[in-house]
């Protein structure tokens, strides 16, 4: 996975705008937690040949970024988390060991 940092409040926009051409994935990560290490390496492993443009977002560092993402989105806080935005919209979410890319790819095609 060929993954973006998502460190200032300033992208969130760009992802909502880009959404409308092609699916923007937000992946939340805590460095403290192993489930979401297996779950990151998991997702390090699958080539999405630019069909979608993924976004990792540190939640020790960006805690703000990540209650913004959950108020835009109207979705509860999870960790690890996935959201798929697509035309302005979270469009799938999920958390935990539940994170599969197999889930993702079918809401991208």
């Amino acid at each position: 996975m060929n993954w973006i940092p998502l460190q200032d409040m300033a992208t969130l926009p760009h992802i909502q705008n880009s959404s409308f051409e092609k699916p923007q994935l937000i992946f939340k990560h805590s460095t403290r937690c192993s489930i979401s290490s297996t779950v990151k390496n998991r997702l390090d492993r699958v080539n999405t040949n630019e069909i979608i443009d993924c976004y990792f977002l540190d939640l020790l560092a960006h805690r703000d970024i990540s209650n913004s993402i959950a108020e835009n989105y109207q979705v509860h806080h999870e960790s690890p988390q996935i959201l798929l935005i697509k035309n302005g919209n979270c469009i799938f979410e999920e958390s935990q060991m539940a994170i599969q890319w197999e889930d993702i790819e079918e809401q991208v095609l």
